[in-house]
C-alpha cells in the first residue's frame, strides 16, 4: 500500500480557517458543558459497563485504552472526582506512565444500546490508598491502583456518530471469525513461526480465564 500524497492546499492549518470555512459553535452547544457532573451524568455513569480513557505523555503522544467492567465500575466520588480502579493488563502501563507525566485525560462513557456517550475531560492521579481500593473489590479481588480524576468538564454527546456506525444493531455485529485475532494483529509484521503464533493465541485464552481481576 503506497503512502498517501498529502495536498497542502487543502490541509486546516488554524482556527480561523476552520471557522470560515465551516462555521462557528452555537452558544448552547458551548453552554451545554459543565465543570462538574450532574445528577444525570451521575446516573448515565452508573448505567455505563464501557469507558475509553485517552492519556497524554509530556511529549505530546497520546494513547487511549478500553476500560469496562459492571455498570457503574468507575465510582462518582463526588461532583468534581471519578474513580477508576486499575483491573490487570498487559503491563504496559501506557495510562498509568501518561497520567504521571501530564496527568491529563479524557473519557468517554458509553452504554450498551444507547446512542448517546458521555464525555469527560480533566487531570488525574493515581493511588493505591487501600480504602480506596478497597471499594473496588470483585470475586476477593483488589485492583492494584485507582486512577483518581478531577473533572474539569463534562458534556453529552450526540447520538449522530453511534448511529451512523450502527454499533449496536445486530445485523451489523461481527462473530470473531470475521476479524483479525487479537494473536493476529500481535505478530503479523513480525517474523515468527505459525507454532508460535498458536501459543500466543492460547497465552491469550488462557489470560482472558486467569487474569480478569
Amino acid at each position: 500500500m503506497s503512502e498517501l500524497k498529502i495536498l497542502d492546499q487543502y490541509l486546516i492549518k488554524n482556527e480561523a480557517q476552520l471557522r470560515e470555512q465551516f462555521g462557528n459553535t452555537t452558544e448552547s452547544i458551548w453552554a451545554k458543558a459543565s465543570d462538574f457532573i450532574s445528577e444525570p451524568m451521575c446516573k448515565f455513569i452508573e448505567l455505563s459497563p464501557f469507558c475509553c480513557i485517552s492519556s497524554r505523555d509530556n511529549q505530546g503522544r497520546t494513547d487511549i485504552s478500553p476500560r469496562g467492567d459492571a455498570p457503574g465500575f468507575i465510582h462518582v466520588a463526588s461532583a468534581g472526582q471519578l474513580l477508576i480502579p486499575d483491573r490487570p493488563g498487559n503491563r504496559r502501563y501506557d495510562t498509568i506512565r501518561n497520567i504521571m507525566e501530564t496527568g491529563d485525560v479524557s473519557l468517554l462513557f458509553m452504554i450498551p444500546g444507547v446512542a448517546i456517550t458521555l464525555r469527560v475531560n480533566g487531570q488525574a492521579q493515581v493511588t493505591c490508598d487501600p480504602d480506596l481500593l478497597s471499594r473496588f473489590a470483585v470475586k476477593e479481588k483488589l485492583p492494584k491502583m485507582i486512577i483518581i480524576v478531577t473533572v474539569q468538564e463534562a458534556y453529552g454527546h450526540c447520538a449522530k456518530a453511534i448511529l451512523r456506525g450502527k454499533i449496536w444493531r445486530e445485523d451489523f455485529m461481527l462473530t470473531g471469525a470475521d476479524v483479525p485475532s487479537l494473536p493476529e494483529m500481535m505478530t503479523h509484521h513480525l517474523a515468527i513461526k505459525a507454532a508460535e503464533v498458536d501459543r500466543i493465541e492460547s497465552n491469550v485464552i488462557q489470560d482472558l480465564k486467569d487474569s480478569m481481576y
